[in-house]
C-alpha cells in the first residue's frame, strides 16, 4: 500500500523499517511486481553506458531486468537476507547502506534505484551518485504508484488501526498515492538540484495495470512497510479483513499502475 511509508523527509532515517523486508525474502521477489519494460529501455538508452549501480536492490527484481536486457549490474543492499536472495539469482551485491558504501573508486554509468530512493538521504544520496556516475552518466529514481479499490483500502485500514492502535500509519486516513510520491518526488528532485554535478531533474511516466486474485493481492500484503514487523496473529487478522474486502467484489480487482522515474545526468 502507497499510504504506508514514514513521512518524506524522515523515511531514509527510519532504519529499522528500511531493513525489515528480508523478513521472507521469497514472499517479496514473487508478489512485488517488475518494472515497465519501456522504463528500463529508456535508461538504458539514456545513459551513456550498460554499467549500472543499483541502490537498494533488495531480492534483484529490476536488477534481474536489467541484466537481460545486456547491462552489467552491481546492486548495493543494507540487508543481507535480501542481498544473500539476489545474489542466489545471479545478482553481484554488495552488503551496504548507500551512504556508507566504499565504492573503492569505482565509477557507472547510470545509478538506478527501484522503489528505495526514500530509504537514502536525498541530498547524501545525489552527491555519492554524482561521485561514482561517469561523465554524462545517468541517476534514475523510481517506484510504483497505485491505490486499491476503496473498499479494499478502508478494509486495510480499519483493521490496522484495531490491530496496532499505536502505529503511526494507524493515525490518519489513507491519502491518495498520488499525493504522496508527489511529495516523495519533490524531495528527490530538491536532493538531486542541491548537487551542482547534475542536470534539471526530469520526471517520466509509465501507466499500466495488473489483475490481483484475492490470494495474488494477499501475498503482496505482508511485504509492504507496516506490515513486515507484525507479528504473525494480527497480520493474520489484517489480512482476513482485507480478503473479506476482497471476496465482495468478486474475489478480484484490476489495479491501475503508474511507474514514476526521476532522473538527472551528471553534467560534469
Amino acid at each position: 500500500m502507497p499510504t504506508i511509508e514514514p513521512p518524506r523527509n524522515e523515511a531514509h532515517k527510519a532504519r529499522q523499517m528500511a531493513e525489515s523486508f528480508g523478513v521472507d525474502t521469497e514472499r517479496y521477489d514473487r508478489a512485488r511486481p517488475d518494472y515497465p519494460d519501456a522504463l528500463v529501455r529508456r535508461i538504458i538508452a539514456a545513459a551513456p553506458g550498460p554499467d549500472l549501480l543499483d541502490v537498494g536492490c533488495g531480492t534483484g527484481i529490476e536488477a534481474r531486468q536489467f541484466l537481460a536486457a545486456g547491462c552489467t549490474v552491481l546492486g548495493i543492499e543494507p540487508d543481507a537476507r535480501m542481498a544473500g536472495f539476489a545474489r542466489r539469482t545471479g545478482v553481484e551485491v554488495e552488503v551496504a547502506t548507500f551512504e556508507d558504501w566504499d565504492d573503492a573508486g569505482r565509477t557507472f554509468d547510470a545509478v538506478v534505484a527501484g522503489q528505495s530512493w526514500h530509504w537514502v538521504d536525498p541530498v547524501a544520496g545525489a552527491a555519492k551518485a554524482a561521485r561514482v556516475l561517469r561523465p554524462g552518466g545517468l541517476l534514475a529514481v523510481f517506484a510504483h504508484v497505485y491505490d486499491p479499490p476503496p473498499l479494499v483500502a478502508e478494509a486495510f485500514a480499519t483493521a490496522l488501526r484495531k490491530v496496532v492502535p499505536d502505529s503511526p500509519f494507524s493515525a490518519a486516513p489513507p491519502k491518495p498515492a498520488g499525493d504522496i510520491y508527489r511529495l516523495m518526488f519533490a524531495t528527490f528532485a530538491d536532493g538531486i538540484r542541491q548537487e551542482a554535478g547534475f542536470g534539471e531533474p526530469e520526471q517520466w511516466r509509465f501507466d499500466w495495470e495488473r489483475h490481483y486474485s484475492r490470494a495474488d493481492w494477499l501475498d503482496l500484503l505482508p511485504t509492504t512497510g507496516a506490515l513486515t514487523q507484525l507479528p504473525p496473529d494480527r497480520l493474520a487478522e489484517v489480512l482476513e479483513s482485507v480478503g473479506t474486502a476482497i471476496d465482495t467484489l468478486g474475489g478480484g480487482f484490476t489495479m491501475p499502475y503508474t511507474t514514476l522515474a526521476l532522473t538527472a545526468p551528471r553534467t560534469t
